[in-house]
């Protein structure tokens, strides 16, 4: 933890030169004071006040002049949102009569830290519950026996922050976070389930996070589908049960994600070094695409996370053995597809959120299928890959290296690992340098050119007729005007 000036959003700094004319005690709390003790600036600030805090968010907000609204006026809470900086601040009156109380009605030890604004140091830190001790000794501890029973869904709060500190729970907390799922299923919005699991899945240990709801019995009363997939056996060359493989798939995505910030490669594992030389040309155009906002507070890595932990969902329902013992999942894919979207419209996801993850599970297998033939694939493969994909196509491609890895526990000893490196960076150049001639080349013939050209009005062969010749340009086949003209000749139904 760190010991002197603790590293806090520049927002605050802002802030401090106001206390005196705002009348009343000020302090930051929660998570913003925990990640400041361990040396990571937040850009979520939470201030705490014994009353009136919308009015003074917005009194602040004019002084700053920064955008602000009421986020909760029953509850008294306002927010200020500084763009610029990419920082919110949450300003709420006490949870309870007093400061005290607000301190005690707060989840965990370790977020029920306080720090006057005015403050800089660690020394002027309010614990009121051993949350420094826990913190210098990764726990999460629960501020008392009835924290999580209060709230339920701060169950899965616990696993989401194991996954994001490393952090372990204490025995009581887990017993607690056990004994909670009657009431987190019964008393607890979809749509907090799902913002605490998107969080849990967008953290640094997204693996530790599920093996942990696994372990207590949350996942099988959250997410059904993936806890059934415990026991579902695979043949060689996996070498975990269905659900122990997921986790590793999510360990290795997120080492898979991590080379796209340009961390340099384990040296111990030689399969980083490959995955960073392939990615390198299209680090910044991928971490945009993850960083992309979709819809609905998500992101293009939050679904990508999603995706992974979907994308065997199928094999419970597919799997079947055959007489030799070999074990096979023929169209675990779509199966698998339509889980996705049946769990995440249960949790509110927006329609297109639902549509890009259900994307991500039905074509997982695409590039490792591609990857057999041992070749590059051709231009109308890669067409026909975009086509069917879309923007999925990217986070396919990244999730079939986790996948791989995953599977082999590594690279594997075979020609399979260069085969799909060679698949996944020629569908990456596809799509980020050679968009136009082979992802969604433009038309040279409109629809209105071939109903003129062929005497015929719209319909069902004017749409098979642009699909086929949109296919032969991006193939190559077909790049003049006249060309395409003769295409159309030489494909229209007598």
């Amino acid at each position: 933890m760190t010991p002197d000036s603790l590293p806090l959003a520049p927002l605050v700094e802002r802030i401090r030169p106001l206390l005196p004319e705002i009348g009343q005690p000020v302090h930051l709390v929660g998570g913003v004071v925990r990640d400041a003790l361990l040396g990571r600036a937040s850009h979520d600030v939470d201030l705490i006040v014994a009353a009136d805090a919308v009015p003074l968010t917005y009194w602040l907000a004019d002084r700053l002049r920064l955008p602000a609204y009421a986020l909760d006026a029953a509850r008294d809470v306002g927010r200020i949102v500084a763009k610029a900086e990419a920082t919110t601040l949450d300003i709420a009156r006490y949870r309870g009569p007093t400061f005290e109380d607000d301190l005690r009605g707060r989840d965990f030890t370790i977020n029920a830290l306080a720090l006057p604004v005015g403050a800089r140091t660690a020394e002027a830190i309010i614990d009121r519950h051993g949350g420094l001790d826990d913190l210098r000794a990764g726990r999460i501890r629960a501020i008392h026996n009835d924290s999580i029973a209060d709230d339920p869904v701060r169950a899965l709060r616990a696993a989401r922050f194991a996954a994001q500190l490393g952090f372990a729970l204490t025995p009581e907390t887990a017993e607690a976070a056990r004994a909670a799922l009657p009431a987190l299923l019964a008393r607890t919005s979809a749509e907090r389930i799902r913002d605490e699991l998107t969080k849990l899945l967008s953290a640094g240990e997204p693996h530790t996070g599920v093996a942990l709801l696994d372990e207590l019995g949350l996942l099988a009363g959250v997410l059904p589908e993936v806890a059934a997939l415990r026991d579902v056996a695979q043949s060689p060359p996996h070498h975990e049960a269905v659900l122990a493989h997921t986790v590793s798939v999510l360990r290795y995505l997120v080492a898979v994600e991590a080379l796209l910030d340009g961390e340099p490669p384990d040296e111990t594992a030689e399969w980083m070094e490959a995955v960073a030389t392939l990615l390198a040309p299209y680090r910044a155009a991928l971490r945009a695409h993850l960083a992309r906002a979709i819809e609905g507070g998500i992101d293009g890595q939050g679904l990508l996370r999603w995706g992974a932990l979907y994308h065997d969902t199928g094999k419970r329902e597919t799997q079947t053995v055959e007489e030799t013992g070999r074990i096979r999942f023929l169209g675990h894919d779509e199966a698998g597809a339509n889980l996705t979207a049946a769990r995440l419209n249960r949790l509110n996801f927006g329609n297109a959120a639902i549509r890009h993850a259900r994307a991500i599970v039905a074509g997982h297998m695409r590039p490792l299928y591609l990857a057999t033939e041992r070749r590059a694939p051709s231009r109308r493969t890669i067409y026909r890959y975009y086509r069917a994909l879309h923007e999925a196509g990217l986070d396919v491609a990244l999730l079939s290296l986790a996948d791989h890895l995953a599977t082999y526990d590594g690279a594997g000893s075979g020609g399979e690992w260069e085969a799909l490196l060679t698949v996944v960076g020629a569908l990456l150049a596809a799509y980020f340098d050679a968009p136009h001639e082979v992802v969604a080349p433009p038309r040279l013939l409109t629809g209105q050119d071939v109903m003129e050209l062929l005497g015929q009005p719209p319909g069902h062969e004017i749409g098979r007729l642009l699909s086929l010749l949109e296919e032969a340009q991006a193939a190559g086949e077909v790049t003049t005007r006249g060309a395409a003209v003769t295409f159309i000749q030489e494909h229209a139904s007598s």
